[in-house]
């Protein structure tokens, strides 16, 4: 297919819509989703967007200020209710699997095809499973798949209004994270190689990429006058992939994000994107998918960063696959059959599976760090009661005249903001050096006793004269170093003014 250069070229008709397939894909999904989100506890990052959304700023240390600003409005709205606050990620994530069927219809792709792709993306348990819990990965992939609908709908219409509309989302989703202007890069360079060369000349584009700046600007400057730490936490990031195998295994990984059936899909779909004449006009985003891995790769970034692609590319894969299927004889078609149908039973088993369907009595503690760190999204949601009352107990014990002056400061900001949401108005001020919670205030010089939940003993014993243990968390299914085996101290006597000491404690 030659590329059309003429804006208002009259687009391709599209294939029908498999409505009751993607509808029947669709609500399988938002029930599992919304079970989900029903489960367990709040999960530590969600908390401090509670906390971050009570410290309102233009910026923060760690992220864009949307999500604070979301989770305080759903708070609001149903105070305490874990399940309401989760519910803009849940929907962010169905539309996101609807927007994928939607991308396959617009690469020519008919109603197989279209819940093919659907299938794909709600079986894989990452792109599904985040959307059960508000986070900024959760809400920036799902951005990601809008984008792309919008490019790619572009690039069949010539409609350059959908070009703005990307730049809004865009606008949006640099509130959350700062990862879109990656794609966007990766957009322009493999469009300029590859065509459409249009794309990156049109002037709705660039005012949309002013409007994005204008927006971002607040944040940049928040972060300029804060020494950028969003940078610093780049290299943090860079230096905990170790956990998951560092460099050797990011490309594999990165794959198994998308799901058993989402990993052939994408696999298929970047070879599609770059070879079958039918997709000639996307190819650019074959080659998009391939320089983002490249890049985060190289920089370090965790294996969830190019996630947001998936969506476009497994809908190219399904296309392909169909029509591949096609030009198979009949006894090769009922085979490839039988070999999607056998995997897509697994890749829903395994979604199944991940789904947080086991009571807290039948769920194992961690066995290390590592095990936690995998299944973050698990452990990071209990422990939260236990940790509350012991602190809440310790700071009850000091005396009176302790308490008039005393604050409780946290290792974490997990467990700063958990105290803030549980326990405020039991607590005195509630401080952590940890990440972007660490700006949100310094504590006051007057503080005549400290409560220090997990912070390292000799750090404590350098800046107090008096350090002693009060209390014990130890969650059996708590995070390790937030909800088990922490140790509770009481400090007094401290050397040097807060004013001094808390720079060289913020650490992110």
């Amino acid at each position: 297919m030659n590329e059309r250069t003429d804006n208002t070229a009259e687009p391709e008709a599209r294939p029908p819509l498999a409505t009751r397939g993607i509808g029947v894909v669709t609500v399988a999904a938002a029930a599992v989703l919304l079970f989900s989100a029903s489960r367990y506890n709040y999960f530590g990052d969600e908390l401090y967007f509670l906390a971050a959304g009570r410290h309102p700023a233009w910026g923060y240390a760690d992220q864009g200020p949307a999500l604070p600003m979301l989770a305080r409005t759903m708070d609001t709205v149903a105070p305490g209710s874990f399940l309401m606050l989760r519910l803009p990620a849940v929907l962010l994530t169905v539309l996101a699997i609807v927007l994928t069927a939607l991308i396959a219809r617009e690469f020519g792709g008919g109603r197989t095809a279209q819940v093919l792709a659907a299938v794909a993306y709600a079986t894989s348990p990452f792109l599904l499973l985040q959307g059960k819990l508000l986070t900024t990965n959760a809400v920036d992939t799902a951005l990601w798949v809008v984008v792309s609908f919008l490019v790619i709908r572009w690039v069949r219409t010539r409609w350059d209004p959908l070009l703005l509309c990307a730049a809004l989302v865009t606008a949006i989703d640099m509130q959350v994270k700062w990862l879109i202007p990656f794609f966007w890069i990766a957009i322009a360079v493999t469009a300029l190689i590859f065509g459409p060369r249009e794309l990156v000349r049109r002037p709705l584009l660039w005012l949309g990429a002013l409007i994005v700046v204008a927006t971002a600007l607040p944040s940049l400057i928040w972060q300029g006058h804060h020494q950028w730490p969003e940078l610093a936490m780049g290299r943090v990031i860079s230096g905990e992939q170790g956990v998951l195998g560092g460099w050797l295994m990011f490309i594999p990984l990165t794959l198994l994000t998308a799901g058993y059936l989402g990993a052939v899909l994408v696999t298929y779909g970047v070879v599609a994107l770059l070879r079958n004449e039918s997709l000639r006009p996307y190819r650019f985003l074959g080659a998009s998918l391939i320089l983002l891995v490249l890049t985060f790769l190289l920089l370090g970034g965790r294996i969830y960063y190019t996630a947001g692609m998936f969506g476009a590319v497994m809908a190219a894969g399904a296309v392909a696959t169909v029509e591949s299927a096609g030009r198979l004889s009949a006894a090769g078609r009922r085979g490839l059959i039988a070999g999607g149908a056998v995997l897509t039973v697994i890749a829903t088993g395994f979604v199944l599976w991940a789904t947080p369907w086991r009571s807290a009595d039948d769920i194992e503690p961690p066995r290390s760090q590592a095990d936690a760190t995998i299944d973050i999204g698990v452990y990071g949601e209990f422990g939260w009661p236990e940790l509350t009352d012991a602190v809440v107990r310790a700071y009850g014990e000091l005396r009176p005249a302790e308490q008039v002056n005393a604050i409780v400061l946290t290792d974490t900001y997990w467990q700063a903001s958990a105290l803030e949401q549980f326990a405020r108005d039991e607590l005195p001020p509630i401080y952590s050096p940890s990440r972007g919670y660490g700006y949100f205030g310094t504590p006051p010089d007057t503080a005549s006793a400290v409560i220090a939940v997990a912070v390292n003993e000799s750090f404590l014993r350098w800046d107090f004269d008096t350090v002693e243990p009060v209390g014990k968390v130890d969650s059996r299914l708590g995070y390790p170093g937030n909800t088990q085996d922490v140790v509770i101290w009481k400090c007094t006597g401290l050397r040097h003014p807060w004013s001094q000491v808390w720079p060289t404690w913020m650490h992110l």
